[in-house]
C-alpha cells in the first residue's frame, strides 16, 4: 500500500539549526586567527536566509575571504538541510593582529629559555621597536576640572540671564565684589588664595605634561605603534625567583627601579664571593629575558649569615648594563669587603 505524499508528515529544520550549521561551515573556512562571532538564520518555506558576524586575521583580503565563506556557508547549509539558501550575508566585525614569529628557524635542540633570551638579546640590541612610556588617562583630575569648570559656567549664566530678566544680580556676584573691593594683595586672605590657585595649575600642568604610571618598566615592541609595559613587583618576582636558584642562596630581596635593579642576598652556606658571582650571572642573563626596551643596571649585594652567628661579610657588586651578557667577572673588580 502507497502512502499518499501528503499523507507522509513533514520535516520542519529548525532556525536555531539552520544557524548552527551555517555557523560550522562558516567556521570551516575561515582562515587562521578567525573566528564566528555571532549568527542568525530564518527559515521560510523551502528557503533560509543566513546572517552571519566574523572577525577575521589582519592582514587578510576581506573581499576575497568573505566570498569564501559565504559560498561555504550557502553549500554546506541547502546541502545538510535540503534548504535552498540564495541569501547568506557574511559582515565582518573586526580584525585581530596575529602573533609575530619569535624566529624562523626551528627551535629543535634548544632549551625552552632560549627563545625569550634571545628576544631579550635583540631587545637590548636594539632589534625591534622601542614602545614610549604609557601615559595615565587621568580620569580623576579631568572629572574634577570638567565638575569645576562646569558649575562655574552654570553660575555665570544664571546670573546673566537673572540681570537680563530682572536687572538685579545675583548676591552672591554682590558680595564678591564689595570683598574684592576691600581687601587687597597685602591681605592674607588674598595671599592664600594665590598660592592655592598657582599650587592648583602646577598640579594640573604636571598631570598634561607627566606621563605618569611610574610603576611599569617600558618594553621593546616589535611595531612602531605598539606600547607595553611590565609592572616592577611581576619585574621584581621574575628575578628574585632565578636568584633564589643560586647554591647557597637562603633569602633574597630585590628592588627594581626603571634604571637599576638592585639584590640583596643572604647566604647561607658557601663561598660569598661565588654566590654573589653565580647571582650577577643568573640575574645578569635573566633581565634580557624581560624583554624591557633599556635593559637596567644591575646592583647585587651578598651577605653571609652562618648560623649561630650574626653576619660577618658584607660584600656588594655593582655592573652596568651596557651589554646584557656582561659577564660577572667584571663586576667583581668593584667588590668592596667589609668585616664585621
Amino acid at each position: 500500500m502507497t502512502v499518499p505524499a501528503t499523507g507522509r508528515g513533514t520535516t520542519t529544520v529548525a532556525p536555531r539549526a539552520v544557524r548552527r550549521i551555517a555557523e560550522r561551515a562558516a567556521a570551516e573556512a575561515l582562515p587562521d586567527g578567525g573566528a564566528v562571532t555571532r549568527g542568525s538564520a530564518s527559515v521560510r518555506g523551502a528557503s533560509a536566509r543566513v546572517t552571519l558576524r566574523v572577525r577575521l586575521p589582519y592582514p587578510v583580503r576581506a573581499d576575497e575571504t568573505a566570498g569564501l565563506i559565504r559560498d561555504r556557508a550557502r553549500s554546506r547549509t541547502a546541502a545538510l538541510t535540503g534548504l535552498s539558501v540564495p541569501h547568506a550575508d557574511i559582515r565582518i566585525d573586526a580584525l585581530s593582529v596575529l602573533p609575530v614569529p619569535s624566529a624562523q628557524q626551528p627551535t629543535g635542540g634548544r632549551p625552552p629559555g632560549a627563545d625569550a633570551t634571545a628576544r631579550g638579546v635583540e631587545a637590548a640590541a636594539g632589534i625591534g621597536g622601542r614602545g614610549g612610556r604609557i601615559r595615565a588617562q587621568r580620569r580623576l583630575p579631568a572629572a574634577v576640572t570638567a565638575i569645576v569648570g562646569a558649575a562655574g559656567c552654570a553660575l555665570l549664566l544664571v546670573d546673566v540671564v537673572a540681570v537680563r530678566l530682572s536687572g538685579t544680580p545675583a548676591a552672591w556676584r554682590t558680595w564678591l565684589v564689595d570683598w574684592a573691593a576691600t581687601h587687597g594683595p597685602a591681605d592674607a586672605a588674598v595671599r592664600l588664595g594665590g598660592v592655592v590657585a598657582a599650587l592648583t595649575g602646577l598640579w594640573l600642568l604636571g598631570c598634561a605634561l607627566l606621563p605618569g604610571l611610574r610603576r611599569g618598566l617600558t618594553l621593546s615592541v616589535p611595531g612602531p605603534h605598539l606600547r607595553a609595559a611590565l609592572d616592577r613587583t611581576a619585574a621584581a618576582r621574575i628575578v628574585q625567583d632565578r636568584a633564589a636558584t643560586v647554591p647557597g642562596v637562603v633569602r633574597v630581596r630585590v628592588r627594581v627601579r626603571r634604571r637599576h635593579v638592585r639584590v640583596r642576598a643572604d647566604v647561607g652556606f658557601g663561598d660569598p664571593q661565588q654566590v654573589r658571582a653565580g647571582v650577577g650571572r643568573v640575574v645578569g642573563a635573566a633581565l634580557p629575558e624581560l624583554g624591557l626596551a633599556r635593559t637596567p643596571a644591575l646592583r647585587v649585594r651578598v651577605r653571609s649569615e652562618p648560623r649561630g652567628q650574626p653576619p660577618t661579610t658584607e660584600e656588594s657588586a655593582e655592573s652596568p648594563a651596557a651589554s646584557p651578557g656582561a659577564p660577572a667577572a667584571s663586576a667583581a673588580a668593584s667588590t668592596e669587603r667589609q668585616e664585621g
